[in-house]
């Protein structure tokens, strides 16, 4: 019988290392075919951002992730998952998110991915708030309609598990 997958959530202000993350999930786990990462990085808005600032609600973030991952376990036959997403002050080129999903297969964990990362975008308690290059402060950035549309394609009918 199967283990229950059990999603690793974790926000912080430190860096992460995609490398060490996908060998922690993969170590000794023969059950795995597929490991698909998503890192998303800080851009520079070209050259506009000096910096980009993420601030998040403690423990309602975790807690809002840890709700997605479950979903998208339910979803896809996984044999592990991760997100990690950072807060604080970021500088273009610095890592922001991390997903990582493991499957036997390659096209649930790319799904899976996907998945997290949508929703992230769209319903993670995460606000940003833009410090520009010219020294100015920026404002907070407004959530993207487009996000939101990518969302919203999930919410078809629930594909079988395998």
């Amino acid at each position: 019988m199967p283990t229950a997958v059990v999603p690793t959530v974790r926000i912080q202000a430190e860096d992460f290392d995609v490398a060490a993350e996908i060998a922690r999930m993969a170590q000794g786990r023969a059950d795995i075919g597929a490991v698909v990462t998503f890192s998303g990085l800080c851009r520079d808005e070209a050259g506009r951002l000096a910096a980009l600032e993420l601030e998040h609600y403690p423990g309602m973030a975790e807690a809002e992730i840890g709700r997605i991952a479950a979903e998208a376990i339910e979803r896809w036959p996984l044999q592990g998952l991760t997100a990690i997403h950072r807060h604080g002050r970021l500088v273009p080129g610095e890592n922001i998110v991390l997903v990582v999903a493991a499957s036997a297969h390659r096209q649930a964990a790319f799904e899976a991915a996907n998945f997290l990362m949508d929703y992230l975008k769209s319903r993670a308690p995460f606000w940003k708030k833009e410090h520009h290059a010219d020294g100015s402060e920026g404002g907070w950035v407004d959530a993207k309609e487009a996000d939101d549309q990518a969302a919203s394609r999930w919410k078809q009918a629930v594909p079988k598990r395998d």
